[in-house]
Formats: C-alpha cells, structure tokens, sequence
C-alpha cells in the first residue's frame, strides 16, 4: 500500500510562487502516472498536471506556462512548481498516482492566493 504525502502548501500574494511536493513511501519509478488535481470549495476535483513514467507532462489550460512537474526518482517525490499564481489557484492540492489497475491519493494541501 502506497502513501503520498504532499507538503508545500501555504498563503502566498498574487504573482508569487510555491513549490510543492508529493513524496511516496515506496519507490515511484512503478508508477505509470503521477499527477496533481486540485479542488476549491464548491467545485469538482481537477487534474492540474501530470508526468509518466517517461516523463512526458501534460498541463490544464489555466495553468499552462505558469506550473511545471517533474519528478526525482531518486527521492520517490513529484513536485509542482507554481509561477505567477493567481487567487483562482485557490485550492486544496492533491497528488495522485497510478500502478496497473490500482491508484493512490494525498491527503491534500492547502493552496490560498490572496493579498
């Protein structure tokens, strides 16, 4: 049974950055994918971005030119790093993997964009 652990979550003003970070507990060079969604309040649960295996990435039109994901096998964590945020990056942020038939889910964090 695989967790993920996303950290990096936090307040940040319009314009600004954040990193954040999606660590597994076991190696992730088996997953297929792994991606990021993300959720605010009253709305569906939305792929963001993802990488496979390959490393081949795949972006949401919103965030396009502004997030970046990447892995390091190395250390079993997928990262996301977001530029030029805006408040309707407002979010809980989610990591989420795929092996074969099975996927797993992050508890989540909090992303608030707001001067």
């Amino acid at each position: 049974q695989e967790h993920l652990v996303e950290s990096g979550g936090g307040l940040v003003q319009p314009g600004g950055s954040l990193r954040l970070s999606c660590a597994a507990s076991g190696s992730i060079l088996g997953f297929n994918t792994m991606a990021w969604y993300r959720q605010a309040p009253g709305k569906q649960r939305a792929l963001v971005a993802w990488i496979t295996k390959g490393g081949s990435t795949r972006y949401a039109d919103s965030v396009k030119g502004r997030f970046t994901i990447s892995r390091d096998d190395a250390k079993n964590t997928v990262y996301l790093q977001m530029n030029g945020l805006k408040p309707d990056d407002t979010s809980v942020y989610y990591c989420h993997a795929v092996y074969g038939l099975a996927e797993y889910w992050g508890h989540g964090t909090q992303v608030t964009v707001s001067s």
